[in-house]
């Protein structure tokens, strides 16, 4: 495999409504990012995923953009995000930005033009019909929205204000491509690209992800952007599978350097449900799942590394125990995952160990799909109990909640109200309490970044998953020419010894707990301790 500088890269993703307010009004600004830049520089990441500061009505927290090149005036000015650029290109930190081209608000230019005639030249810019089918929205409720004046209805994937673009038409085509390049030329450094299976869709055949022009438009998008550069795209693909993750990001096809699937998230639903129907995890399973596409992704190109990011709750509520063990599941779930081939994302706060965040008023979970979830249930007649424990566990708000920085009034995030209200547990759950704890989670993070950057058996290793049907432990072996490491965590809080011949001769690289415990044949595993070891 051909090395690329993002194969030892880490990146941390920044919701910027939620990083730091600089100016007292209550929302995360890009001014806050360049007040933090250096604590981002000391966990060790090289890149830094931003999700979008575009010109945004805000219907869906900036994911509905106005205008693809102007800067939301909440989070600042261009000046601020060019200055962003400059400042983390002197600390060798690279910017990738959300890339939203499955859709736009229905503020854009493009849709206020193309809702005025039928003859108009954007009105084929999106996707018109006389007669909706039954498609749905994501958010709930019909995909389609009529429009009187035109005697038509629009679709829409997500919002009624998020109408889909027609990637049919070549000229929107060329007006997404001069605007991927306008960026590329502000000096970032690829794009993390919304929904991005989406755009081969074709609704009147009822074909939502991977339509059969899907390729013929990444590759198309390639070659008149991002491709004349070394840079590094992910695509958000709900629908790729195994048998089609290779389409996406083989680099002899030229379309994405990997996308995020996500499988091993979806195994907490139950099956044939919706993904508010909730079951508990199966290790085995999760198990399975990580290593089909370690497995999978040894020959079709390159895996993302994931648990959380801003459409997932946080992992330490969602599988492990956030009460009483937060700190050793939070190791656990960095180690599992960073050992791993790919590229791991850190979403904010999880360097930390933030939870989710529990409340029993729906009025305290502001995202637009929560909120229509809780509606559409409630009008189906689920209990509310329930519904609000599905959403304590599910809710994209979950990981919104403002970043805590310090036990002061709002976890130092702002001096004035917060958009959304902070996680109570703020008061010991903060930044500083873990740059002030030499066993801290961030210290632990900090050493898996380090570790990779500098392991060529972490970033090319072969992965050999090692007692597949342990119902309790997660290990794996890495392999690389005559050098090994082998990865041991137990999953869940009860004491566990597993067995491994020769164990006793390998070296510990890192452990979640102080010490290690280790016997012939055999590692003695406390509640949810994670041990790399190498020989």
């Amino acid at each position: 495999m051909t090395e690329k500088w993002w194969h030892k890269s880490v990146v941390y993703q920044i919701y910027p409504r939620s990083f730091y307010d600089s100016n007292g009004d209550g929302i995360g600004d890009i001014q806050g990012i360049l007040q933090h830049i250096d604590y981002i520089k000391k966990l060790g990441v090289d890149v830094i995923w931003l999700c979008p500061v575009y010109d945004s009505p805000n219907d869906d927290n900036g994911y509905d953009i106005r205008d693809y090149e102007a800067v939301m005036s909440e989070f600042g000015t261009m000046a601020d995000l060019e200055n962003l650029i400059r400042e983390c290109e002197k600390r060798d930190i690279k910017i990738i930005m959300d890339l939203v081209v499955n859709h736009t608000s229905d503020e854009h230019f493009w849709f206020k033009e193309a809702k005025k005639s039928k003859d108009n030249p954007y009105h084929d810019f999106y996707i018109w019909t006389d007669s909706p089918n039954e498609l749905k929205s994501n958010f709930g409720g019909s995909a389609w929205e009529y429009v009187e004046e035109l005697d038509q209805y629009y679709l829409h994937f997500y919002s009624k204000k998020q109408p889909d673009l027609n990637w049919k038409n070549e000229n929107m085509r060329k007006e997404i491509y001069k605007m991927i390049n306008f960026w590329l030329d502000k000096g970032i450094s690829g794009f993390r690209m919304d929904v991005i299976d989406l755009i081969g869709k074709e609704p009147e055949k009822l074909i939502k992800e991977n339509g059969p022009k899907l390729h013929y438009y990444i590759n198309e998008m390639h070659n008149n952007t991002y491709g004349k550069k070394d840079l590094l795209t992910v695509g958000e693909t709900w629908g790729a599978t195994i048998d089609n993750a290779g389409l996406f990001c083989n680099p002899e096809r030229n379309e994405l350097s990997m996308i995020f699937q996500f499988e091993q998230i979806q195994l907490d639903k139950e099956k044939g449900k919706h993904r508010w129907d909730i079951k508990k995890l199966d290790l085995v399973e999760l198990k399975e799942v990580l290593s089909k596409w370690q497995y999978a992704m040894e020959d079709k190109g390159w895996n993302s590394l994931f648990w959380n990011n801003h459409d997932l709750p946080r992992i330490v509520s969602r599988w492990g125990n956030d009460r009483e063990y937060r700190k050793e599941c939070a190791k656990m779930f960095g180690t599992l995952l960073h050992g791993m081939k790919g590229t791991p994302y850190i979403y904010q706060g999880e360097e930390i160990g933030m939870t989710n965040f529990y409340s029993d008023n729906i009025e305290d979970y502001p995202d637009i799909e929560t909120q229509n979830v809780y509606k559409e249930r409630i009008e189906q007649g689920f209990n509310k109990k329930d519904i609000m424990h599905s959403i304590h566990i599910k809710a994209r708000d979950n990981a919104r909640t403002p970043m805590q920085w310090n036990d002061s009034e709002n976890g130092g995030f702002t001096t004035g109200k917060p958009w959304m209200k902070v996680n109570e547990n703020y008061k010991y759950i903060n930044v500083d309490e873990n740059l002030n704890d030499e066993n801290s989670i961030f210290y632990h993070y900090q050493k898996l970044i380090n570790l990779r950057k500098n392991n060529k058996v972490i970033q090319y290793g072969k992965y050999i998953l090692l007692d597949e049907n342990n119902p309790s432990v997660y290990a794996y072996k890495r392999v690389l020419d005559d050098k090994s490491i082998v990865v041991i965590c137990n999953f869940y809080e009860n004491p566990i010894t597993f067995e491994l011949d020769g164990i006793e001769k390998l070296n510990v690289v890192l452990n979640s707990y102080k010490d290690t415990n280790i016997e012939t044949g055999k590692i003695h595993l406390r509640s949810y301790e994670a041990v790399i070891l190498e020989n």
